[in-house]
């Protein structure tokens, strides 16, 4: 995406902190806006953010700045992608870049550390491909419903690690699983997979994980994620596209 004002912000160490560090810097940090990402649908606003010897770039996502969507209720968007994240640590495979709710320049909203992805990489071969990076990423969005994964959402780093972004409209109770990524529709899924789902329906139904969905989504989100959940450990495969709902999200990328 391209940001009107500045092209970049210099003298920014986001990439070589460590999870703890960038979220402390996130929810603490003095956030300054530096320009918009203008491609985006609801207000995207890149900016610096610093807190003492730290700083980093970021993208915050003012709940003010939402619009309406006729299926997901309003002014609940950016609390979806701080779910997200929720959901993402606890699975250990660094999907969801740190993300945070906290007031900003524009009131409250989602405020999430920014990572450069790789310009050399291309999107359409990585999409098509089956990359085990993108292996996990499609048990996480058929976890948290997501209905809008594109393959502009997927930022591939240099190192091979592929993180995710752009998830405000995850967790609805309603099967709208809408993806680029269905390439693994129907197999068995990865050992590894089934063990971080298991661990996943473990802190839904009484662990941290469930206490702070419940404090960022309705009781019904919470409860039909926790389903979802139980139905992969159930099948031990990869979901098929819903025959209700368009499989591939418009556009594609």
């Amino acid at each position: 995406m391209t940001a009107e004002g500045e092209a970049s912000i210099s003298d920014v160490d986001g990439p070589g902190l460590d999870d703890a560090a960038a979220m402390r810097l996130l929810r603490e940090g003095t956030l300054e806006v530096a320009g918009r990402l203008v491609e985006a649908t609801n207000m995207t606003l890149y900016c610096s953010i610093r807190n003492g010897e730290h700083a980093a770039a970021c993208v915050y996502k003012p709940v003010r700045g939402e619009r309406p969507l006729w299926d997901f209720p309003d002014g609940t968007l950016a609390a979806r992608e701080v779910a997200a994240y929720e959901v993402a640590a606890v699975t250990g495979w660094r999907i969801v870049p740190p993300t945070v709710y906290r007031d900003g320049p524009f009131g409250p909203g989602m405020v999430q550390l920014w990572i450069d992805a790789d310009p050399e990489t291309d999107l359409m071969g990585l999409m098509r491909s089956r990359n085990s990076a993108l292996r996990r990423m499609a048990v996480f969005d058929a976890v948290v419903n997501n209905a809008d994964r594109k393959g502009g959402h997927l930022l591939p780093l240099p190192d091979g690690h592929v993180y995710g972004v752009d998830h405000g409209v995850c967790f609805a109770v309603e099967d709208k699983l809408r993806t680029v990524l269905w390439q693994w529709r129907g197999k068995t899924l990865p050992r590894e997979a089934v063990n971080v789902l298991v661990r996943l329906e473990r802190e839904i139904e009484r662990g941290r994980l469930g206490r702070r969905l419940r404090e960022l989504l309705t009781q019904a989100e919470v409860e039909a994620t926790w389903e979802r959940v139980k139905r992969l450990v159930a099948t031990g495969v990869h979901p098929h596209p819903s025959e209700d709902w368009p499989a591939i999200p418009w556009p594609p990328i």
